[in-house]
């Protein structure tokens, strides 16, 4: 089943001379417990492709569904209701709130939707355990490195039972290391949690850890995919030792 489906959608800033076409009829799909890895050149559309798959933003035309129903209609409680639930988001710039902790920061989707403090605090120190900042939980944001930012942010995106998770280079703020560990959470979350991920990148290592590649230039898929097993075999050796 498609967690994600883009038909024929294009997005487009100005008019006239001015007028911008961020993505030219971009159609894409995202299976239940794939993970699809976007690249291209800055300005390709990446990111737009991001936020209008995440309902942040409306295309100028074309339709987005989400596990099989189409959001263009929905409501924006509806569509925050989805951003909660169903849609985990790791922006470029993190989106942390300076004054929560880490943990705080994680477990916030959950209390916005209705649990309470005590209990959203479990899944969200789980979430920073699993990411190597347990120890880091009660500091704030300002007081993190960048890198230690960018990991509070993939766990917040990943709180609570997420089904889609789009994450906007999830790994520039990351060294080698820390960059390979969270592709291999990202594709533990896929292949043994079922989630969905759709990651733009512009590292073509981090991109070979994902089942497909799909290439943007000046708005448009101009190529797209099915990355060898590589990563995927080594994390299938390793569960089963």
């Amino acid at each position: 089943m498609s967690m994600l489906e883009l038909r024929r959608v294009s997005r487009s800033y100005g008019q006239g001379d001015a007028e911008v076409h961020a993505l030219r009829e971009v159609s894409l799909t995202a299976d239940e417990g794939e993970m699809v890895a976007v690249m291209g050149p800055s300005g390709s559309g990446k990111s737009t492709l991001l936020t209008i798959a995440g309902t942040l933003e409306e295309p100028t035309s074309g339709e987005v569904l989400i596990a099989g129903q189409p959001v263009g209609k929905a409501s924006r409680s509806t569509k925050a209701r989805l951003r909660r639930r169903v849609i985990g988001y790791v922006f470029q710039d993190f989106n942390l709130l300076p004054g929560l902790t880490a943990a705080e920061n994680v477990s916030l989707p959950l209390e916005l939707d209705g649990v309470s403090a005590r209990k959203a605090r479990v899944p969200g120190l789980r979430g920073l355990e699993r990411l190597g900042l347990r120890e880091r939980a009660a500091h704030y944001p300002d007081q993190l490195s960048g890198g230690e930012r960018q990991r509070v942010a993939i766990a917040r995106a990943m709180v609570g039972e997420r089904r889609l998770l789009l994450a906007d280079e999830p790994s520039g703020a990351l060294d080698s290391t820390n960059a390979q560990a969270v592709m291999r959470l990202l594709l533990d979350a896929c292949k043994v949690g079922g989630m969905t991920a759709v990651v733009v990148t512009h590292d073509a290592q981090l991109a070979s850890w994902a089942d497909r590649v799909v290439f943007l230039r000046d708005g448009q898929v101009t190529d797209q995919t099915t990355v060898a097993p590589g990563p995927e075999s080594l994390f299938t050796q390793e569960r089963h030792q």
